[in-house]
């Protein structure tokens, strides 16, 4: 996983602030955190975002420039301070770097000059950010052999269960455009969806991107789909990953919850995951989908190692194909198992109350908060229930069910 760069800028000249913010955008690994057109309130707005490296532009008022650059490196010594002026004067670059500046670049800024300045400023400073974290995120996204095989369900589940650490922050974007319902899953109205934030991208700072996202009392975030079918209009791929890029600044988990369409959007929402859940049941189409999918994803450099087939609904009827025949069919290993419990399910969904509170010793949810710390790295192989005894050294069973 890259690590995510948070940075705030401060140049009084409109223009020459707008093309930094415009470069800036487009760099998938930086989270612009603040702008400032005032020299004079560029430390209070350091001091109050907090950003890993603050970028002061010299132009307009050389003096005062250097002043803040000074200040920050004294009052705020965990932010790297890069400075860029139109001016090379070696005079000029000295006193900044006296002043306690890391870099100093000409403007226009060049891409591979900033890019280059930033690797230097991470091994300075040990590839971490100004509170001495890894600024890093696990992206998981949650699609289905089938239709109404339970991803929803999971995805929803799995945010929440993920939530319930509190050292994680979790968002859930739900990528269903037309018939998305995570919503209503979580009994939440929304005041901004998805497209509101697209259609925001190239303005999209941290205060629009926080006021965008609805949390529930779980302590997930939630980006909806559009709230009208009308309002569905197209968002590229582009978009998508510069929203995900976005998030993973601020949230360690981010959940996706996409259609079953295959289209563009979804493939590009699995390809910029750590893991993608393939969740299906025990039945012959459903796992016919599974081989045909599997295929697909191989072809695509990268994405079939990132798969993880899970067995939604384990138990469902007694003529399920057994897990052996699935195993023969799929040819893959099994990565879970989720046993069904239709009413405890039915009944979270009904009342917009996830599991963890609906239902928190019920069988199913204990499935899924194990499932959560498997996917969070910090659950051990003897975590996995001991009712399912793995075949042939395949499985890590343990699970749980959903819709």
């Amino acid at each position: 996983m890259k690590s995510i760069v948070r940075l705030a800028v401060v140049d009084p000249n409109d223009t020459t602030r707008a093309a930094l913010k415009s470069m800036l955008l487009g760099i998938d690994m930086v989270w612009l955190e603040a702008e400032c057109s005032r020299y004079e309130f560029f430390a209070d707005v350091i001091g109050q975002t907090q950003p890993d490296i603050a970028l002061v532009s010299l132009d307009a008022d050389s003096t005062k420039g250097l002043a803040l650059v000074a200040r920050l490196t004294q009052d705020l010594p965990t932010c790297s301070v890069l400075v860029v002026s139109s001016s090379q004067e070696g005079s000029l670059i000295l006193q900044a770097m006296r002043n306690g500046a890391k870099e100093f670049l000409g403007f226009p800024l060049k891409l591979d000059d900033f890019l280059a300045a930033l690797d230097r400023i991470k091994q300075i400073s040990g590839g971490k950010g100004g509170d001495g974290r890894v600024r890093s995120s696990q992206v998981i996204t949650v699609t289905g052999a089938a239709g109404g095989v339970g991803c929803t369900s999971l995805a929803i589940n799995l945010a929440c269960a993920l939530a319930k650490n509190e050292q994680y922050s979790v968002a859930i974007i739900d990528l269903d455009l037309a018939l998305g319902d995570a919503d209503v899953w979580l009994d939440i109205i929304p005041d901004y969806t998805i497209q509101d934030v697209a259609e925001n991208i190239t303005r999209l700072d941290y205060s629009l991107l926080k006021r965008s996202l609805t949390r529930h009392d779980c302590g997930a975030f939630l980006l909806p789909r559009p709230v009208q079918m009308d309002d569905v209009s197209p968002i590229t791929p582009d978009e998508l990953r510069r929203v995900v890029a976005l998030l993973k600044s601020t949230f360690t988990h981010l959940v996706l919850d996409v259609s079953k369409s295959y289209g563009p959007l979804d493939m590009a929402a699995m390809e910029a995951s750590d893991y993608v859940l393939l969740t299906t049941q025990l039945d012959l189409p459903c796992l016919r989908n599974v081989v045909r999918l599997m295929q697909t994803f191989d072809h695509n450099e990268g994405l079939g190692e990132k798969i993880k087939v899970v067995v939604n609904r384990l138990g469902l009827e007694d003529s399920q194909i057994s897990l052996s025949k699935a195993l023969e069919t799929i040819g893959r290993e099994i990565f879970w198992q989720i046993p069904n419990d239709y009413a405890t399910m039915v009944e979270s969904r009904n009342n917009g109350i996830p599991l963890i509170a609906s239902a928190p010793k019920a069988k199913l949810t204990r499935s899924i908060e194990q499932l959560a710390l498997a996917l969070g790295g910090v659950a051990a192989a003897g975590d996995a229930p001991e009712e399912k005894k793995p075949r042939r050294g395949l499985f890590s069973f343990l699970s749980s069910a959903g819709k």
